[in-house]
């Protein structure tokens, strides 16, 4: 595995996670349905994921795989009561949309 991941230089790992960050934030602040928001909060927590594995690897730590072990834990944690929150949402509303979402705090 070092191999492979050190045969591709540090700056394009960086360059793959940027863009996947800011594909996940443009998804987050543009898109009005809750799933599709969850999905690039997703794939902003993989493109940090990335980047420490990268830097983990090229430092020779295992210090970061093991806290992107966790990471990747937690998230699945979050994805499991977010969308079970978003089910409970979506049978009172019949809807998805964030607009929907925030008239049920009124």
């Amino acid at each position: 595995m070092d191999a492979i991941i050190k045969g591709v230089p540090l700056n394009w790992y960086i360059i793959l996670s940027a863009v996947l960050f800011c594909i996940g934030v443009m998804g987050v602040l543009f898109r009005r349905n809750a799933i599709i928001i969850f999905m690039c909060i997703e794939i902003m927590l993989t493109a940090v994921n990335l980047l420490t594995v990268a830097f983990s690897v090229y430092h020779n730590d295992s210090g970061g795989q093991v806290f992107v072990f966790f990471t990747m834990a937690v998230a699945a944690a979050e994805v499991a009561v977010g969308l079970s929150i978003l089910v409970v949402m979506y049978r009172n509303t019949r809807s998805t949309d964030i607009d929907v979402l925030n008239r049920l705090r009124g």
